[in-house]
């Protein structure tokens, strides 16, 4: 007989939140029992790095519809102040604004671990910019899930951690 709980009801999103950790965690542990490393260079990973740089150059250029075609209607993401974006509140955020310049990005250390019709793909995000005629550089560290639908991969988490200029010495 099953029981239900009286405090708290599940939301949709909780439930689908739910099940995206639950496969996020599959996804790790099959990454790190099982799954290659790719090389940069590797052809498998070059669709894959594709996703990831048309998906980082959309968020650059705010370009909501390119962000809609990249990401699964799944996608959720962990922004980089922590919080719990689902996809139609990602995509509201990149709201085209030509008063605010693009900041440049370059993309390096990256990691490519597919495991057969998903992936997860690490990379430090290195963004440039200039505000009020000073030149200011911030990186982040970001991880992607991405699974083939239909055959094309499609994004279906992030997570962006910045990372901490060092501290100078005394």
């Amino acid at each position: 007989m099953a029981t239900q709980c009286t405090t708290h009801k599940m939301t949709t999103f909780q439930r689908h939140a739910g099940r995206l950790f639950a496969g996020l965690l599959l996804c790790c542990a099959s990454a790190g029992l099982g799954a290659q490393e790719l090389a940069v260079t590797d052809p498998a990973a070059a669709p894959l790095g594709d996703l990831v740089r048309k998906f980082t150059d959309a968020q650059v250029q705010r370009d909501a519809a390119a962000l809609r075609a990249l990401t699964s209607e799944q996608y959720i993401e962990v922004s980089p102040v922590g919080e719990l974006d689902p996809r139609e509140k990602m995509l509201g955020f990149y709201i085209k604004d030509a008063s605010r310049a693009a900041p440049a990005l370059a993309i390096d250390e990256w990691v490519f671990r597919p495991t057969g019709d998903s992936a997860v793909v690490i990379a430090k995000l290195n963004f440039t910019m200039t505000a009020g005629g000073q030149a200011r550089s911030f990186a982040m560290r970001s991880s992607f899930v991405a699974r083939k639908e239909g055959g094309q991969w499609k994004m279906l988490s992030s997570q962006h951690t910045p990372i901490r200029p060092p501290t100078p010495k005394p």
